[in-house]
């Protein structure tokens, strides 16, 4: 990714300028007009890394260490703290760079406090930085200073980072047992065919017989994966390889994000927390005073799914052209008929952001089910296919034994 210089306006007219990381000029004013700028020029720049635009020691390694999740959370409940206790919000960044024991974020927080004191607002220092701060958390900051109400601002986006760390938990917890299976298996069928039927198939040359069917395949199988195994090893690095290089590309991850959706079993867990994800970060923009449409703008670089933020980008358009939420939300054709009816209600009553709270914490009771039901439903495909693979080992291996006791039993 490039880096671009750019000037503009923001909500309050004032003229603004920075640097922003992003593929081309058209990216960088997609971010822009996320985060509540009308941009009047865009330039390539001379710098690095717009995350750091001074080269000091300290921010060389700083591009070493990436700021944890954690960091961010405990920066934002902390801020809340000092900001609602009164502590001007210099001597807040202050006494936080102090005690971070970060030394990345130690670096973005003096940074942020040497933009304060040339007279930016923070929003506008935390923009130098997006690989800390997403454009979702500036656009929240720059609403709490232009309401006032920036304290409680950092404790709606702890709030927020708090429920993107357990979504993230629960996923990575709901494919855990899955792919410890799938690679326990894969490892019996590898132990089996380079060392349990080679010692078999010793003795079956001793027979001097036709073998059955299953057994010749067996043992043409594991023969193949004992001359073969480097070039199967190669095989499956270079598609392992090829599938990360595709999944990089624009239209391999749009088709990937999409499929996701479709896995058996674990498909609609990671569906349903995308959507439980999506739900919570549009009602927390709504309820802090985020437009619609730049709320749907910045709701989209939230969701981690490439299928999903086309769609909240056709509703973005959607709204754009006068159409309704729920319109929009029903063309787009991810939500169910007991969530649209729940979006139609709080348009008419006015409490949508309250409404997509409701539906985000539906969702995440349903990603909490069946998490812990997960174990539950692949149960049954794991005796299946565990029993499949010992009826062709026994078929393969014991039939030219027992036709070896019987040939025993008739001498």
């Amino acid at each position: 990714m490039a880096v671009f210089s750019y000037k503009g306006r923001n909500a309050r007219g004032e003229a603004v300028q920075g640097t922003l990381d992003g593929a081309d000029s058209g990216n960088i004013a997609d971010q822009l007009a996320g985060i509540g700028i009308i941009p009047t020029e865009i330039k390539p720049s001379s710098q690095l890394s717009a995350a750091s635009p001074k080269l000091s020691l300290p921010d060389f390694f700083s591009r070493k260490k990436r700021v944890d999740p954690q960091e961010l959370m405990l920066f934002s409940r902390q801020m809340h703290t000092l900001l609602k206790a009164g502590v001007p919000i210099m001597r807040a960044l202050a006494g936080l760079q102090e005690s971070s024991q970060n030394e990345a974020f130690s670096v973005v927080l003096q940074d942020l406090r040497d933009s304060l004191n040339n007279g930016r607002e923070l929003s506008i220092a935390m923009r130098h930085h997006p690989k800390v701060f997403t454009a979702f958390y500036i656009s929240m900051v720059q609403v709490g200073e232009m309401t006032g109400r920036l304290d409680e601002t950092f404790m709606r986006l702890y709030s927020h980072l708090e429920f993107e760390k357990q979504m993230n938990e629960s996923i990575r917890a709901a494919l855990r047992y899955p792919m410890f299976v799938i690679i326990a298996v894969a490892g019996a069928v590898v132990v089996v065919n380079l060392f349990v039927i080679p010692s078999f198939a010793k003795v079956f040359a001793g027979l001097h017989t036709e073998l059955p069917l299953m057994t010749r395949l067996l043992m043409g199988f594991s023969n193949f994966m004992v001359h073969y195994w480097a070039l199967i090893l190669a095989l499956g690095a270079g598609a392992s390889y090829g599938f990360r290089a595709y999944i990089n590309t624009p239209d391999g991850r749009f088709k990937w994000d999409r499929y996701k959706f479709r896995l058996p079993i674990a498909g609609k867990i990671i569906f349903k927390s995308t959507l439980a994800r999506f739900a919570r970060s549009l009602a927390l923009s709504f309820k802090s005073g985020i437009p619609i449409v730049q709320g749907l703008g910045v709701v989209a670089l939230v969701v981690d799914n490439e299928y999903m933020r086309s769609c909240v980008d056709k509703m973005r358009e959607g709204v754009e052209r006068g159409d309704s939420i729920l319109r929009t939300s029903a063309a787009s054709g991810v939500f169910n008929p007991t969530v649209l009816q729940m979006i139609a209600v709080g348009e008419e009553t006015g409490d949508l952001d309250g409404l997509m709270l409701e539906v985000a914490g539906m969702y995440e009771r349903e990603v909490e089910y069946d998490v812990k039901t997960l174990s539950q439903q692949i149960e049954p495909i794991l005796v299946v296919f565990l029993g499949v693979m010992v009826l062709i080992l026994a078929l393969g291996i014991f039939l030219p034994m027992w036709d070896m006791g019987s040939a025993a039993m008739h001498h």
